[in-house]
């Protein structure tokens, strides 16, 4: 398996980490690998976002099993069902960003009142099973249909699982819901949005800023960034 793949993983965890998307171990990444879109990349259980190696990701199989690597994540079934039903999916994230959760606990919709949140024109929908733990195929699955076709989903009170056609898609993605999901509390505690603009305003705005080009550019100066902090 390629090691440029592994080293996008690992630079994607520094990134999520730095940005505070951490949450002890508990958050976790995956990769579709290049050679079988059957098997995936992941980051392993008991480590957090920034400790991945190049030895310790964990190759898992399209079940979910462990095929080598570190110690795979309980909630690995968010992954594995979810690339089971979107072949367009290449990289997945699960974590537990503040913001997002807070907003999830109030059942409201991600409204398009910021450049953050028009990433999400499209909708993210909600997840509302359970708080617990997705420890079963079953429960992965729910993930999965509650996210549909959407490139995000609320897991109401718990966390959000975040998907894209790269890695630096999920992960830019990811740090734009959190960013639409705490500019809308602090609206909301305001006493709520003003005047909305137009859909087709809003859809210019998606349009553009959703190009593949948009994502791989601003991955790759986190990933300046955090490189330049380890230098430090």
């Amino acid at each position: 398996m390629s090691d440029a793949l592994r080293q996008d993983l690992i630079d994607a965890g520094l990134i999520l980490s730095a940005e505070g998307q951490g949450d002890f171990t508990r958050g976790h990444i995956s990769v579709r690998t290049s050679e079988d879109a059957s098997t995936f990349l992941m980051k392993p259980h008991t480590f957090g976002f920034d400790e991945m190696t190049m030895d310790n990701i964990v190759v898992c199989d399209g079940e979910g099993n462990r095929v080598s690597g570190g110690p795979r994540h309980s909630e690995v079934f968010i992954h594995s069902e979810i690339f089971k039903v979107r072949p367009d999916v290449q990289a997945i994230i699960h974590a537990h960003p503040v913001h997002a959760v807070a907003l999830s606990a109030t059942g409201q919709a991600v409204l398009p009142i910021s450049q953050p949140a028009a990433s999400f024109y499209d909708g993210v929908p909600y997840y509302t099973d359970t708080i617990d733990l997705i420890r079963s195929a079953d429960m992965g699955a729910g993930v999965a249909k509650a996210l549909g076709s959407c490139k995000a989903v609320l897991m109401r009170n718990h966390g959000v699982a975040v998907v894209g056609r790269s890695i630096a898609e999920a992960v830019i993605l990811s740090l734009a819901l959190e960013n639409a999901c705490q500019i809308q509390l602090l609206c909301m505690a305001a006493g709520g949005p003003g005047q909305m603009f137009p859909p087709d305003d809003i859809q210019r705005l998606y349009d553009k800023i959703s190009r593949p080009d948009q994502f791989s550019i601003n991955f790759e100066y986190l990933r300046r960034k955090v490189k330049a902090a380890q230098r430090r």
